[in-house]
């Protein structure tokens, strides 16, 4: 039995560690269309799109990760990308956004679906939660090896035109207008700051408890929802138990 125990933490652990991958991959993927998207899908013309490429290469994403997400920009090979939204109530009651790229929206929302009734959820209508999230641009700034009291890191984010800051123990969140976030961002970024995230996202207004007896459900549907290569982006307003893993 000790042995079989210790197989299953292994296992558990590595499980964990590869979704966790595949949420960076997933929010690289990302940062990589829209910086294609925005500008020139060559590197050699787009700096956004070197700095996302850089970040892909620092989180050990594989080239042909990489490739499918400029391509989807891009349109190389003659595939048409659609970007397409879908909501609904994951296990608990909490409200789920999903921003998804593809080529083929009956396949995607197929699965889509497929993953919320997996795990006893429900999609539901446009507009059905939407309106629980703010669409607001996110700038993250790791505390770890900077030099800035959370005075003067405030004093900076609005002086660069940021709407907003909260701080915790590993890095500050800057929020802006959507329409401010590249100008904000530019402005930090000459100010010598290195940023960890700078996007347009969806902030929930107030985050919904998971029941303890949920999370299970709950983790799983953000799991499969990472899982899957159409999926750009998942906005969830769950608060998960401390204890949950």
């Amino acid at each position: 039995m000790s042995g079989h125990s210790k197989w299953h933490n292994i296992q558990g652990r590595k499980n964990a560690q590869d979704a966790k991958r595949g949420k960076i991959f997933q929010k690289i993927s990302r940062d990589l269309y829209q910086a294609a998207k925005a500008g020139d899908p060559d590197p050699a013309n787009n700096a956004q799109l070197r700095l996302v490429i850089d970040k892909a290469h620092a989180a050990n994403m594989p080239k042909k990760n990489i490739d499918r997400a400029i391509a989807k920009a891009s349109g190389i090979g003659g595939a048409k990308f659609e970007e397409v939204t879908y909501e609904g109530y994951a296990p608990g009651g909490v409200a789920v956004m999903v921003s998804a790229l593809t080529d083929n929206k009956n396949r995607t929302a197929a699965a889509v679906r497929s993953a919320f009734t997996h795990a006893g959820g429900s999609l539901g209508a446009s507009g059905s939660v939407s309106y629980m999230f703010d669409r607001k641009g996110l700038i993250e700034v790791l505390r770890d090896g900077l030099d800035k009291s959370e005075d003067d890191m405030l004093i900076d984010a609005l002086d660069a035109g940021a709407d907003d800051m909260k701080a915790s123990d590993e890095k500050f969140q800057i929020f802006t207008d959507p329409s401010n976030m590249t100008s904000v961002r530019d402005a930090l970024q000459e100010k010598g700051y290195e940023l960890d995230t700078a996007e347009v996202t969806m902030i929930p207004q107030n985050r919904t408890a998971v029941p303890e007896d949920k999370v299970k459900q709950y983790n799983h549907l953000i799991d499969e929802l990472t899982a899957n290569d159409d999926v750009a982006d998942i906005y969830e307003a769950g608060q998960l138990p401390e204890d949950a893993e």
